[in-house]
């Protein structure tokens, strides 16, 4: 029997999470055996209850080439490895994905590059998940695919297996109608999304952007759908199948981290982390991937003169960038890392002082412990992407001040701005936007602020990735026509509501 030719009788998990990546890094020892490092994310910690009671398993890469094909049973979940060759992993992730995709898919910031032998690995690769996924999902199973390495999947699988309940969520933003038009395998893509039953995305206008493309690009109807009376979704038919496309915002692990913010521990590293500072009057702080989608060489040209106007001291207001290395072997990320070091050179040469940099910038990967206590520390959180489809880091920020302190700098162009509406919001295209949020929340009213920080914090704990998840899962169960999700995301509910088939048309740049 060959990978396609599944018997549903033999498979076993009713739950199974197809993703690029394992919730842990799998590595093979001197002798062969292969061991586990776990790599826990917010996604894994929403979906290891649904995963335990229900014999749950993780479809994912391994991390590391030609590992994989042979399932590793652990305690809560079967790992099923997908194994890539080195190739792959340079055409199919560094290429196809982060080449193509991810610059397309956020606005074209950096120009993309379309490859046909990118393409090619993208598609096999997508096949391989399928087939992993078709092996191992029961009869009638749910399979949730994770993003946009894999929007081939969808639509693979239900070829190999019409039995299992399929569900899509895209964790980044979904281009305008004009830019998803500039890639050539358009329409095999919308195609593998519809493969899916439920289509979910962070906001409103990727919804709408992806409806007006279901019928532009492949021809079906698409209309206003209302599934019960409280939620709508836009509905797409395909042949005999409806799918359902609406938005679904992620959240985070809220209370855990406020929980670990609450410690002694974290408090008194975080009052250790303000002394090794020089216990200036404010700390701002920057936690990013190191990625030119996530504006980190905004902030420090705002700041830069910001210091030069006078407008802050760089004695008494000091910023701490934490850079999580990305992406290391490919040249543009190698040339924005150096780019982003000499700003910060050129900051502390023009304002710092021996023992006391304006700027402190750390390179690598921060244990979770000390990210808590930074995010206590900070007086001021800055979020400043060009474009993100949601950015959890300011869910975090706000998450880890249960003494409702701080302030939130916050890009207009992140999902997250669609619900912290009481952050300072800014435009990180415009230089002077940025400068003057940045001001504003170093200078702002302490109960002005405590009032801010309390909204934000409502929402963040009271919506939270449990609630996210469950609220996908429970609308991708239900019957497409009838299902009245019951729990749903004030938000999620408001940008589901799509328009009626006539008068469905595409969101543009500023739909975000």
């Amino acid at each position: 029997m060959t990978d396609h030719d599944v018997d549903p009788g033999t498979a076993r998990a009713e739950f199974v999470v197809v993703a690029n990546r394992l919730p842990v890094d799998v590595e093979r020892d001197a002798d062969g055996t292969l061991i586990t490092k776990q790599a826990p994310g917010g996604l894994v910690t929403a979906l290891k209850p649904i995963l335990r009671s229900r014999r749950g398993a993780w479809v994912g890469w391994p991390g590391a080439a030609d590992i994989g094909d042979e399932p590793i049973q652990g305690d809560d979940m079967t790992l099923v490895p997908v194994r890539l060759s080195e190739q792959e992993i340079a055409e199919y992730y560094e290429g196809f994905s982060n080449g193509s995709l991810w610059p397309l898919y956020h606005d074209v910031i950096v120009k993309p590059e379309y490859h046909r032998e990118w393409w090619n690995s993208y598609v096999e690769v997508n096949r391989r998940f399928a087939a992993a996924a078709a092996a191992t999902a029961a009869h009638g199973a749910t399979v949730w695919v994770q993003d946009y390495q894999l929007q081939l999947v969808p639509r693979m699988l239900r070829m190999l297996r019409p039995d299992v309940r399929i569900g899509f969520f895209l964790h980044i933003p979904f281009p305008p109608v004009e830019l998803f038009m500039q890639m050539p395998w358009r329409a095999e893509i919308i195609e593998g999304i519809l493969g899916a039953d439920l289509v979910g995305f962070h906001l409103p206008g990727g919804a709408q952007n992806f409806l007006y493309l279901a019928k532009r690009l492949a021809g079906y109807p698409t209309s206003k759908g209302n599934v019960g009376t409280r939620t709508k979704f836009g509905v797409v038919t395909v042949g005999f199948r409806s799918v359902l496309v609406g938005a679904f915002p992620i959240s985070i692990d809220s209370a855990v981290l406020a929980e670990a913010a609450r410690s002694p521990a974290t408090r008194t590293r975080a009052k250790q982390l303000r002394r090794d500072l020089g216990n200036p009057q404010r700390i701002m702080l920057g936690v990013d991937r190191l990625d030119y989608t996530k504006g980190i060489d905004v902030r420090l040209r705002a700041i830069h003169e910001l210091y030069h106007e006078g407008r802050l001291d760089p004695e008494e207001v000091v910023f701490v960038q934490l850079a999580t290395p990305s992406r290391e072997r490919v040249e543009s990320y190698k040339a924005m890392r150096n780019d982003i070091e000499r700003q910060v050179g050129r900051i502390n040469g023009d304002f710092g002082r021996v023992g006391n940099p304006a700027v402190h910038y750390i390179h690598r990967s921060v244990p979770r412990e000390e990210l808590i206590a930074f995010f206590a520390a900070a007086d001021v959180m800055l979020v400043t992407p060009l474009r993100d489809g949601m950015n959890l880091v300011a869910k975090e920020y706000l998450a880890c001040r249960p003494d409702g302190g701080g302030a939130l700098v916050l890009s207009e162009f992140t999902g997250a701005a669609a619900e912290l509406r009481q952050a300072y919001l800014c435009n990180p295209h415009d230089l002077e936007s940025v400068k003057n949020a940045i001001y504003d929340a170093v200078q702002q009213d302490r109960d002005e602020g405590r009032r801010r920080i309390r909204a934000m914090r409502r929402q963040v704990l009271q919506y939270d990735v449990d609630l996210w998840a469950r609220s996908f899962l429970e609308t991708l169960a239900g019957h497409i026509d009838t299902l009245e999700p019951t729990h749903s995301h004030d938000a999620a509910r408001d940008a589901a509501t799509q328009p009626s088939d006539d008068t469905v048309e595409p969101a543009g740049r500023s739909a975000r």
